[in-house]
Order: structure tokens, then sequence, then C-alpha cells
């Protein structure tokens, strides 16, 4: 078996178990402990899981920090993400953009589309937008000023009533098992609906999101059509992305 793949299995035992040993993974797949503590090595540098004394336990849950505190960190990265997405991007798209700092960025890359039409929970995207070359449609609800969005129900029963091209969406987390993954539960049902009422889903999240989890499930893989990030993840990731037919760039 190959390490990539062995790898994706000790995740599946971790994800269904809570925790493993060494000496039981070892015998599971017939390799020698210290090659089990090097592909668990491995994976808990990317995030994957926790590696505790004699093996490994599932990775604790992501909590996000601040919009003030996230819009700048990982800043040269959500450039890279942005100028990529600026290239799926045509004139005359219509599509979601959910409230986040990577999709804030994004907002700026492709605010210079012309006739793109953008439907949005995001008071900071629906201004870049709307001083642009495109159009925009600002959902209501109720306001949570802390990230400048609005959510709740107005805002669910609102997207109902779109079809877009496309959803962006971003991710507080990207799990091989749970997929797309959001720490806050409101932006999580916005996430989810947008969507529902799109033709394609796009995620734009960062590489330091591979191998994380979070508390709220947004989507599993096989719901994305294109992940857009700033680097490749690892073996066993990829192969998660290649099963569920997700387009990486």
């Amino acid at each position: 078996m190959k390490p990539g793949d062995r790898q994706a299995e000790i995740l599946l035992c971790v994800e269904r178990d809570g925790e493993v040993s060494v000496p039981d993974l070892a015998a599971r797949f017939e390799v020698s402990a210290e090659t089990i503590r090097r592909d668990l090595a491995h994976l808990a540098a990317t995030g994957a899981l926790q590696k505790v004394h004699g093996g490994a336990r599932r990775a604790r849950l992501h909590v996000e920090s601040s919009f003030e505190e996230r819009i700048s960190e990982q800043a040269a990265e959500k450039a890279i993400i942005a100028q990529k997405l600026r290239g799926l991007v045509s004139p005359g798209d219509t599509c979601f953009m959910d409230t986040g700092t990577t999709t804030l960025v994004c907002a700026q890359a492709i605010a210079d589309v012309q006739d793109l039409t953008v439907i949005t929970n995001s008071l900071h995207i629906a201004r870049l937008i709307g001083a642009g070359q495109g159009r925009v449609f600002l959902l209501g609800g109720n306001f949570a000023a802390d990230n400048d969005e609005t959510v709740g129900p107005i805002a669910l029963a609102q997207i109902a009533q779109f079809q877009a091209d496309y959803a962006v969406i971003g991710a507080a987390a990207l799990d091989l098992e749970a997929g797309v993954m959001d720490a806050n539960f409101e932006e999580a049902a916005i996430a989810r609906a947008m969507c529902a009422h799109a033709s394609k889903v796009i995620v734009v999240a960062g590489s330091a999101k591979y191998g994380k989890r979070a508390l709220h499930r947004v989507c599993r893989l096989e719901g994305v059509d294109t992940l857009v990030s700033d680097k490749a993840p690892g073996e066993a990731f990829q192969a998660a992305l290649d099963t569920a037919k997700v387009k990486l760039i």
C-alpha cells in the first residue's frame, strides 16, 4: 500500500474510533511501528489529527478569531487565491459570495468584471462590488455587527429566490471526511443555502485549512466542484479530492 493510501485509511480509523494506537495500526497495515509513527507525524503536521503518546486522536475543532484579526492573517495566500478566482469569473456571470476574509479579498479581485451580478450577505463585499462594474443584491436579515453581515431566516428565504451560476464560499476548515466546515452556525447555514441555489460550488480556502475540523458542516467534498487554494494539499487529502472529483486550482 502506498503511504498516501495508508494515511487516508489511518484517518478513517481515527474518525471511526476517535483514538488509535501505534501497535494496533502497525498490525492492521502490516508495517513497522516506525512507519506508523512517520505517518502520524505527517498527518499531525497537516492538522488532520492530533498526535498523542503512543498513537493519535481526532484533531481538535478549529475556532476562528475575530473578523478584524483574520483579515490580516495569511494575506499573501489570500491574494494568490483571489487572482486564481479572477481567472474563473467571466462578464455576465451571476454568483453568490458569503461573508469571509478570503471571499472579501476575492471580491476586490473581481469587482472590475463587467456585468457581474453578486448576491451576498456581506456589507463589505456589497460595497466593493457596488463601487465596481457589477450589480449587487444585498441580502436582508439579522445584522451581525462583528462580521458586518446578515444572517438568519430572512436571509435564507431571500437566497432561495435566486439561482446563480456558482457560489463562492469560504471555509473555516477542510476535512477529509466531513468536507467543508464553518465555525459559525448561522454562517454555515448561509453557505449551505447558497450552494443549494447555485449550479456550481467554488470553495476559496487557504492551505492552512487542510485537515482541520470545525463544528458545522457546509457540505462534503462531493458537493464541491472547484477548490481554489494557494497550494496543493498532501497526498491523502489530494486523494480525497480526486475521489470526490473536485477540481483543484
